[in-house]
């Protein structure tokens, strides 16, 4: 492919997940490649999805943090491993990139016949960090994990604040509370975990809180108040004040283009450099991969930027296989499945939400359940909320949200699996889902989510949001006097649902009718009995009254 006698020389910028994933693959691909991996750190491959966990000490050696070294690069795949060694720029026409040597500061220019970008992203430093401090950090690579540990050892801090309530914010949360850290939390938006909806949040934000965690939403930071070389306090927007021994900063990232961008590659509206199906960017000699690209979003049919760790290693594999021999399979699409643990409880979500809806112009219902991660009269069954968007004319399913103690890992996997292949409601309905009492329910909350989301596109019931305005309707209350009481919902006509099959002659026929019990199975039997009785317009509130507490506190 070099066109000469020369073995086919692959350059990579960039180890991690997608430079290092498509150096051992072009390895595997091609066994006569020269194949060059230059990397601006200390280590070429390390687990950073792992440095929350050995912060907190449930990840107790570092060293397990290091998934490939260049010893073993060198020694399995015959791959040149430079670390310490920055790429400052691309020269296309000659084919070349000029390489830093951060130790000696020497320079030199590296022939490339592929070159592979893996340049990845980077995190955001807010406007209010004050230069100079020394207990304020970000946890993204292994010298961050090692400032902040040396600081933890010499001073112990007793007070911390977390800014940013996102994956890698809650993660740090959990592990500095776990290490007896008074933590304060602090996010801009009006709940944690952007991709999930407000009343799928609203579970984790109460998590948080009835473990001793200040939460504040709809907070941001106007600036830091420092003592020498030290920030003692943040300030926030509305004027409160924060304590804090030590600040840990996780706002978001943004991807590392600027070399791509010199070069003259071409970069998508998102901010990332734009690739096709095999990784390829606008020079068909060069590659890009990981947190820097835009992928093509399974549901929104659009290219976006999603910064996570399983599609940077599917495009390494993808970006090593074609560099090393012209052909590969396609990269495919990208939903944003994810997942997160939050002290006692599981958050994931996969496609989007009800907010990308609205913004991207889809018409979409949805559906809420909740139900046990396995039978019931196993032990420890631990309930869970499950929340699915669908198209109302097809039933295409658009994005699914979790959250719950245990069983959440697979039950996502099955929805993004059902989005990937553009699956409906239908399709989950079907499911052949294993079952044994330890595992699962013979009717798999899967299943059931879509029976529910069947139920509301045969108008048997139709679902009403948890948030709905309810003037109008005749609301209909079967929870038990005791849960009234627990969660009074005015206005509403309290018929227990054992009492409705005597008592429904005490409702208007003739009136638009919701339904409502605590989760929404109650209600549905109710709605049902009154649309058999001649009701002509019924509804079921999704999620119940417990949903309808999370979608209303927002």
């Amino acid at each position: 492919m070099s066109g000469s006698s020369q073995p086919l020389r692959i350059v990579i910028v960039g180890g991690v997940a997608g430079g290092a994933t498509a150096a051992a693959r072009a390895r595997r691909a091609n066994a006569q490649a020269e194949i060059i991996l230059l990397e601006k750190g200390p280590a070429v491959s390390f687990a950073n999805c792992g440095l929350p966990y050995h912060l907190g000490g449930e990840i107790t050696e570092r060293k397990k943090l290091l998934v490939a070294t260049p010893e073993l690069f060198d020694k399995r795949f015959q791959v040149d491993v430079r670390t310490t060694s920055e790429v400052i720029a691309i020269d296309r026409a000659a084919r070349t990139v000029t390489v830093v040597n951060l130790q000696t500061q020497a320079t030199y220019q590296l022939h490339y016949d592929r070159l592979i970008l893996a340049t990845g992203s980077e995190p955001l430093r807010p406007d209010f960090w004050t230069s100079g401090v020394r207990n304020v950090f970000q946890l993204w690579n292994l010298n961050d994990l090692d400032a902040v540990l040396a600081m933890m050892r010499e001073r112990q801090p007793q007070t911390a604040a977390v800014i940013g309530a996102g994956f890698i914010g809650l993660e740090v949360v959990e592990q500095l509370h776990r290490l007896g850290i008074d933590v304060s939390l602090i996010e801009r938006n009006p709940h944690v975990l952007k991709p999930l909806d407000a009343d799928m949040a609203a579970p984790i934000a109460e998590e948080i809180k009835k473990q001793g965690v200040q939460l504040y939403l709809n907070a941001g930071v106007e600036k830091m108040i420092t003592a020498g070389d030290r920030a003692v306090a943040l300030q926030l927007q509305d004027g409160r004040r924060v304590e804090s021994d030590i600040v840990i900063v996780g706002i978001g990232v943004r991807p590392r283009v600027e070399l791509a961008h010199a070069a003259g590659l071409a970069i998508g509206k998102q901010g990332g450099v734009t690739v096709n199906a095999w990784m390829q960017t606008s020079d068909p000699l060069i590659y890009a991969v990981g947190d820097m690209t835009e992928l093509p979003h399974g549901v929104l049919e659009s290219p976006q930027r999603i910064p996570l760790a399983g599609s940077a290693n599917r495009g390494g594999r993808i970006a090593g296989t074609h560099a090393a021999t012209g052909q590969a399979a396609n990269m495919g699409v990208v939903l944003g499945t994810s997942i997160v643990r939050v002290f006692n409880l599981v958050a994931a979500s996969t496609g989007i939400n009800e907010q990308t809806c609205q913004s991207a112009g889809f018409d979409y219902r949805t559906a809420i359940i909740q139900a046990a991660d396995h039978a019931t009269y196993y032990p420890n069954a631990h309930e869970m909320i499950l929340k699915i968007l669908y198209a109302p004319d097809s039933g295409r399913l658009l994005g699914a949200q979790i959250v719950g103690e245990s069983g959440v890992d697979k039950r996502i996997d099955i929805l993004a699996t059902t989005l990937h292949f553009r699956g409906t409601i239908h399709d989950l309905a079907q499911l052949d889902l294993a079952y044994a009492p330890p595992f699962g329910a013979a009717k798999d909350p899967v299943n059931m989510i879509a029976f529910v989301a069947q139920n509301d596109l045969a108008e048997h019931p139709t679902l009403l949001p948890a948030a709905a305005a309810l003037a109008g309707w005749q609301v209909v209350d079967v929870r038990t006097a005791a849960e009234t009481q627990a969660l009074p919902l005015a206005g509403a006509k309290h018929i227990p649902i054992d009492e409705l099959s005597l008592r429904w002659q005490e409702l208007d026929p003739s009136q638009p009718t919701v339904v409502v019990c605590h989760s929404g199975k109650r209600a549905h039997i109710g709605a049902c009995w009154l649309s058999g009785h001649g009701f002509a317009k019924v509804r079921n509130l999704t999620g119940g009254m417990s949903m309808r507490r999370h979608a209303l506190s927002h």
